[in-house]
């Protein structure tokens, strides 16, 4: 078995997939982060030949960096029931992978400080119910038994619980995942950047990579951060952004709560190494670039809504996708930003950790302060709505995009990579998918605003 590694995938980590490019495939997949690696495992279960090109490392980016949440809990609706399907599919992965995902129904927990939060938490009851999901309105002496914060801790007015939501740890599951869909037939190449796509006649005819061409008639992109950046060389936009989400890991301590759980400032998960992985929405940093200013006409109707609790900062650091001085275009023979940052691997903002310590110490005074082990940021690709892009490109055969997860792409992976699979095979997906097209950003529809978590 592959040992525990201490922290979040990055360039760093030894490279485990080597294969050799083949010749021709049904399907490149251009990323391999949760979303890449999920769509190869279901389109090569459909019969459909497929490689995956990782410009670093297998889930070296935000893969290994999120929450690890397995949320059905406060999705929009129309990701939910693609959501409980991912749920399912899971525990499938999971035992496929010989249990080494950290799979585990402990129950995520939406916990409200006053009546007036309670009031809020509870309007996502009717999404359940019409979904017919086991999710339960508790009051505050239930929440006290399920999170114990111990003499003088912070009591809460209630709850929404929803018991047979999971939690995974994202820095093993999604290797562990690569290493299945390796040994189920389909080859994976790290350090090997996408640079262009080759079509002729509007049809997709193969990708050029950095150590060669690969011909293939369609080519999942599933590079989250990367992605806008790739299809622009291409003459295809995507208001997409890149929002810098900051988490940190305590040391081992006594379970207090043996799930996931959040209020209005702090969330919380229990990890199978004995530690509790901590964040919260208001640790994430938007890093303005040149695409903040060119998709400020789609973003700005529904910024407040969407950015409510996102600082803004000046810049992103060089090399990354919309850092000021990132090439916008090149050819197939040219160096790309994608081999000069093969890992996007950003700095936590040491501000909000020591805000996150001291309110989990004014939740669990008990505990006090946790010692931190460990924290990192991820880059999340986040879409104006807060809903990702699953769909062909309009006018540009052969391309799928499956993108902009905004945060919410760990848990509903195996959902969205089996909707991805069947696209490609042109079969039904059995979802309505249309709050996810493409073409949602220039047909005149009013963008609505999904749920930020």
């Amino acid at each position: 078995m592959t040992p525990h590694p201490a922290g979040p995938v990055t360039e760093a980590t030894p490279i485990r997939f080597s294969d050799p490019l083949p010749d021709a495939v049904d399907v490149v997949v251009v990323g391999g982060g949760v979303i890449g690696i999920m769509s190869a495992l279901y389109l090569n279960r459909l019969g459909l030949s497929a490689f995956v090109v990782e410009k670093g490392r297998i889930a070296g980016e935000q893969s290994s960096r999120n929450w690890g949440w397995i949320r059905q809990l406060g999705r929009d609706e129309a990701e939910l029931p693609v959501m409980m399907e991912a749920s399912r599919l899971w525990e499938d992965v999971d035992a496929k992978t010989g249990h080494r995902t950290g799979f585990k129904r402990t129950g995520i927990m939406y916990m409200a400080s006053s009546e007036t939060d309670m009031e809020e938490r509870l309007r996502w009851l009717d999404v359940a119910r019409r979904h017919q999901l086991d999710v339960r309105a508790i009051d505050g002496d239930k929440v006290g038994e399920l999170v114990d914060t111990g003499p003088g801790g912070k009591r809460w007015a209630g709850a929404i619980w929803s018991p047979t939501d999971a939690r995974g740890e994202p820095w093993v599951a999604v290797p562990a995942v690569a290493e299945l869909l390796r040994d189920e037939g389909v080859g994976i190449r790290e350090n090997c950047a996408v640079r262009t796509f080759e079509t002729g006649a509007g049809k997709l005819s193969g990708v050029h990579t950095e150590h060669g061409f690969i011909a293939a008639n369609q080519v999942v992109v599933a590079g989250g951060a990367w992605t806008s950046l790739l299809l622009r060389n291409h003459g295809i936009s995507l208001p997409q952004l890149s929002v810098r989400s900051t988490v940190m890991r305590t040391g081992p301590m006594p379970e207090m709560h043996n799930g996931a759980a959040l209020d209005e400032q702090l969330a919380f998960r229990r990890r199978e190494d004995g530690c509790y992985t901590v964040s919260a929405l208001d640790a994430h940093d938007l890093l303005i670039g040149p695409d903040s200013f060119r998709h400020l006409g789609t973003w700005l109707p529904i910024a407040s809504k969407v950015l409510g609790q996102t600082r803004f900062l000046p810049a992103a650091p060089r090399g990354y996708p919309d850092a000021w001085g990132t090439k916008r275009s090149w050819t197939k023979d040219d160096k790309t930003p994608f081999e000069r940052c093969r890992v996007l691997d950003p700095k936590p903002n040491s501000n909000r950790m020591g805000v996150l310590k001291r309110r989990f110490a004014d939740r669990f005074p008990t505990l006090g302060e946790p010692d931190i082990t460990h924290a990192w940021a991820g880059m999340i690709d986040a879409m104006p709505d807060v809903v990702p892009v699953v769909d062909r490109v309009p006018g540009h055969d052969g391309i799928i995009v499956a993108t902009g997860m905004s945060g919410h792409g760990f848990g509903i992976a195996p959902g969205f990579g089996k909707v991805v699979a069947n696209i490609a095979a042109g079969r039904p997906t059995g979802y309505d998918l249309s709050r996810f097209r493409f073409s949602r950003f220039t047909d005149g529809s009013r963008l609505k605003p999904g749920p930020a978590l």
